[in-house]
């Protein structure tokens, strides 16, 4: 592939349905359970410890990844939507679902298996109904007397991210409506402005003895993919800039305190390259878009395992049992959870329909 393709005409050469991004979601997916299967036996360094390693700088980089590829993705979607009604919307009949179902799930089935209180204490237990807020993006780690015993504690560690992609959501959303994402030399320059201000962020609030990516970071990668998108007729699509970029992520988080904070543009393209590779679909693998399930069932699966299996307390036992067992919740979670609602999507542009008819348009036509 010519190096002068741009990334505008790769995803016209791919029919804006590239492979390689649900790969892609896959293998990050995989990733974090493997991550997690080190952490959550306790029987390895915590992957952050070692994020100099090329073990430790892959794991490190799957989160700000996955965000980045969102950011790419829904700027796309934004860009073919005719209001934030329905762009909003479908963010809503993608996400919240099948999130609902497993805190539902893990609450009343997983927490009633493994709670070490009895059953009537454990359902009129506060911490229980606490954690439905999680069906709002409020993050509630904990079930009473649920994995006790385990290293670690949490059911659902794996959250920490949603209130974050909830943040990306309303930034995107502002930047629409300001009109911000429209142009995208306004775009280029609030890139900018983050880059100050994580910049600002380390020089006060110096982290030297975490190398993770925390809330602002894996934000900043979903920007990041925003702009990419944006300047996709700009920017070639590249093995060379790719191998660069990836060279310069490595060095910024090798070599920069925290510089896991200054990845975003480096990252964002290298994912968007990715991304727009296109291997043969299986048509198997790729049935539907389990990466989501994968994400949400595994981290409490995982920690099932490790109260199930405490003689076999390692990371490749856990990894090795819990990844098909996520795959099978997250072909579940697919086929009768998030499909059946994204096929109803139909309801959102009734609904856009009659906001256009008689709110917008309403509004800006004098009578």
């Amino acid at each position: 592939m010519s190096s002068t393709t741009t990334i505008a005409q790769r995803l016209a050469q791919v029919n804006f349905r590239p492979s390689g991004f649900d790969y892609m979601r896959l293998v990050l997916a995989a990733g974090v359970i493997y991550a997690h299967a080190m952490l959550l036996t306790g029987t390895k360094t915590p992957w952050h410890a070692t994020v100099n390693s090329a073990q430790g700088i892959l794991i490190t980089l799957i989160v700000p990844m996955f965000f980045a590829l969102s950011g790419f993705l829904v700027a796309g979607s934004l860009e073919r939507t005719r209001t934030l009604v329905s762009f909003l919307g479908l963010r809503v009949f993608r996400i919240m679902p099948a999130l609902n179902v497993e805190v539902i799930l893990s609450a009343v089935i997983l927490g009633s298996l493994f709670t070490t209180l009895p059953l009537r204490e454990y359902f009129a237990h506060a911490q229980f109904y606490n954690y439905f807020w999680n069906m709002l993006g409020h993050v509630q780690y904990h079930l009473p007397g649920v994995y006790e015993a385990n290293p670690l504690t949490s059911v659902n560690g794996q959250m920490w991210t949603v209130p974050y992609e909830l943040v990306c959501y309303v930034i995107l959303s502002v930047l629409a409506i300001t009109g911000v994402f429209k142009n995208r030399r306004w775009l280029l320059a609030f890139m900018a402005l983050y880059y100050a201000a994580q910049i600002a962020n380390t020089v006060l609030r110096p982290n030297p003895g975490y190398g993770g990516a925390g809330g602002s970071t894996v934000v900043m990668a979903f920007v990041a993919g925003l702009l990419i998108y944006r300047y996709r007729d700009k920017l070639s699509w590249s093995l060379g800039m790719a191998t660069a970029a990836s060279g310069l992520t490595v060095s910024l988080i090798c070599f920069v305190p925290n510089g896991i904070r200054f990845t975003a543009l480096p990252l964002a393209y290298v994912t968007a390259y990715l991304g727009l590779l296109n291997p043969p679909r299986n048509g198997t693998v790729l049935s539907g878009d389990y990466s989501y399930g994968m994400y949400l069932y595994a981290y409490p699966i995982q920690q099932a395992v490790v109260a199930l299996f405490p003689e076999h307390r390692n990371w490749y036992f856990n990894f090795a049992v819990s990844l098909p067992l996520a795959v099978a919740f997250a072909c579940f979670s697919w086929w009768c959870v998030e499909k059946p609602v994204m096929d109803r999507k139909g309801v959102l542009r009734d609904l856009e329909d009659w906001y256009i008819k008689n709110v917008r348009v309403g509004r800006l036509r004098p009578q």
